[in-house]
């Protein structure tokens, strides 16, 4: 079992400051993994999504958000596969080549769709967030959390509510065993 990258709340909040506005109110010295279950359990998805996409290190996140847009919807259009596609080619191979063409896709499709913010969020997991031929601009550390956690959101937004809570207690149950460093079942 691993480590939890930010043992409370407070730590994630020290580390990632406009979390406390995408969080909201939070104990500050309680444990992560503690906040981020009752939050699950109490079917805040705003919260636990907000909460599970910065605690997790940037890769996992991004991950993590593509495993659950996965989960919420059987069937994605053309735009939404393509941004997909891109965000995981750069889970399993997290090279600039594979960075810059998620931030292209990203960039160029539908920011109302929540693929597009899960390539974005690979393409600013680091790096350059502007074409190569302007000068670089980093990435802000807390970029690719924000992506993820608007990825989800949008998503949590147009599941019905018949499923809604299924399908999010499944969600943040893989961000939960993730941040704990637990090795997750095939799917």
């Amino acid at each position: 079992m691993g480590q939890v990258r930010f043992g409370t709340v407070q730590d994630l909040f020290q580390a990632y400051p406009m979390a406390r506005y995408d969080i909201g109110k939070a104990d500050a010295d309680k444990p992560s993994l503690d906040f981020l279950q009752d939050a699950a359990d109490a079917r805040n998805w705003h919260q636990a999504v907000s909460f599970c996409a910065y605690l997790l290190p940037r890769r996992v996140a991004v991950a993590w958000g593509c495993r659950s847009l996965r989960r919420m919807f059987d069937h994605l259009d053309a735009n939404d596969s393509r941004s997909l596609n891109f965000a995981e080619t750069w889970v399993r191979q997290p090279d600039e080549q594979s960075r810059n063409k998620a931030l292209a896709v990203g960039n160029a499709n539908d920011p109302e769709q929540p693929a597009t913010w899960l390539a974005l969020a690979a393409g600013w997991s680091g790096g350059s967030v502007v074409p190569a031929e302007f000068a670089p601009v980093e990435a802000k550390p807390d970029q690719a959390a924000r992506a993820v956690r608007a990825a989800l959101l949008i998503g949590l937004c147009r599941l019905p509510r018949d499923s809604r809570d299924r399908i999010m207690t499944a969600c943040l149950e893989d961000g939960i065993q993730l941040a704990r460093g637990e090795p997750r079942p095939s799917r």
